[in-house]
């Protein structure tokens, strides 16, 4: 019997590894390539298809297999996403790039959150988007599913609006610098593009498209910064929430539970790990290939949990929401960058 659980979740690990190895030959389409859409991006939009065509001729005792994907393959691959990352980068970028991105996270997560009740939004919806814009995109809402335990389909929702916005934003960043719009130095511009900017491989397409080292460096660190924020911002929303429920939950008899987003704290150690250059560079590449691949089948397992019936349900306000952040990333953004750098530094 136990054997047979065992294949049956094995059979499911194999169809959203059999997805992500499509998503991953997609993405090396040169058309998608121009998007800058990660494999990551791919897998969700497979999972969808599927979830929306054949994903009722799935077996029912397949899917513990793709929620294993959705979970514990999730976890895993946040912890090891601090490979990307050292504590050296961090301080070789200043003081300026490293405040700007605490007022932006902690600015961005306020307004969702605020923006959110004001519009009579779900929750955790609300703050799934909001985690998406302030940190790191998809990584941060895939990071942030397992602290709110949402429905898988709220994750795919707010995982869609980073993608339209953040795309968005990769186009018109350098439109806005070679028209002159931006009054910043090319220093200034990497910071507030790394500041802004929803995800890496955003960051990294709209600095290639600037074509200019100095706005590229900068703003890839200052990305990576608020990466690193995600650790702490985690614990926060953890004992936030857990607060929450528990107030929500006196009437009832019940508490809320703190839960201790252990992945967070071992993604700041695999980075504080690689800040000591220990492992030659072709390991930590290898390490970061497995990585992607980790993410990209969590992403594409919650693809899979993904209705066009559930969009309908959560309606237009997620998207209006994820519109409100984007004007003060783009506008506030602009302000904090341009006004603070020259004082701090």
């Amino acid at each position: 019997m136990i054997s047979e659980q065992r294949a049956n979740v094995l059979h499911g690990i194999l169809l959203i590894t059999l997805f992500s190895c499509s998503a991953f030959y997609i993405a090396d389409f040169k058309f998608v390539k121009d998007l800058s859409l990660s494999p990551l991006i791919v897998g969700i939009i497979l999972g969808m298809i599927y979830a929306n065509s054949l994903r009722n001729r799935l077996p029912q005792t397949w899917v513990p297999g793709v929620l294993f994907c959705s979970k514990q393959i999730l976890r895993a691959g946040i912890v090891l996403y601090g490979f990307r990352l050292t504590f050296q980068s961090v301080v070789a970028v200043g003081t300026a790039a490293i405040v700007i991105d605490c007022i932006i996270v902690a600015g961005t997560l306020l307004l969702g959150v605020v923006a959110g009740r004001l519009m009579k939004m779900d929750d955790d919806l609300a703050l799934l988007t909001s985690t998406g814009s302030a940190i790191c995109g998809a990584a941060a809402v895939l990071g942030a599913e397992p602290v709110i335990k949402n429905e898988p389909h709220k994750t795919a929702v707010a995982v869609s609006t980073v993608v339209i916005f953040g795309t968005l934003s990769m186009f018109l960043y350098p439109a806005m610098w070679r028209a002159g719009i931006l009054d910043l130095t090319p220093e200034e511009m990497g910071i507030y593009t790394g500041a802004t900017l929803h995800e890496v491989a955003h960051v990294v397409g709209a600095g290639n498209a600037m074509a200019d080292d100095a706005i590229a460096d900068p703003a890839i660190i200052v990305k990576m910064i608020r990466v690193i924020l995600l650790a702490p911002v985690l614990v926060v929303m953890s004992l936030a929430l857990a607060r929450k429920r528990k107030g929500k939950g006196k009437s009832s008899g019940k508490t809320g539970k703190i839960t201790i987003p252990w992945f967070a704290f071992g993604f700041l150690a695999v980075i504080g790990f690689n800040s000591f250059d220990l492992l030659p560079a072709a390991a930590v590449d290898t390490i970061n290939s497995v990585d992607t691949f980790m993410l990209t089948m969590a992403m594409t397992a919650l693809g899979c949990e993904t209705s066009f019936d559930k969009f309908k349900k959560a309606g237009a306000k997620p998207f209006v929401l994820a519109a409100v952040l984007y004007v003060f990333l783009v506008g506030g953004g602009y302000a904090v960058t341009k006004y603070l750098t020259p004082v701090i530094n």
